[in-house]
């Protein structure tokens, strides 16, 4: 086990951008904090915003079905 995994040394903060950026992550993400909320805001995340995030935890091509789903739905309910 390195000495990161175990805490002997630490990483700089801004190291740890670019990966996060590469996984289309925030760095509280990646290193597992929980993601920081607007002021004011309390209480679990609103619920679509926890669909958004497990559909994008889906492989890409659920992903797309899912879009299409929901492109066809908004287009039928702006009629």
């Amino acid at each position: 086990m390195g000495s990161f995994e175990i805490g002997r040394r630490r990483v700089p903060v801004s190291l740890l951008a670019a990966p996060a950026t590469g996984l289309a992550v925030t760095v509280e993400e990646l290193i597992g904090a929980p993601g920081l909320r607007p002021a004011g805001k309390r209480g679990p995340a609103p619920k679509l915003q926890q669909q958004l995030e497990r559909i994008s935890q889906l492989p890409k091509a659920k992903q797309k079905m899912v879009s299409e789903v929901l492109d066809s739905l908004l287009a039928q309910a702006g009629r």
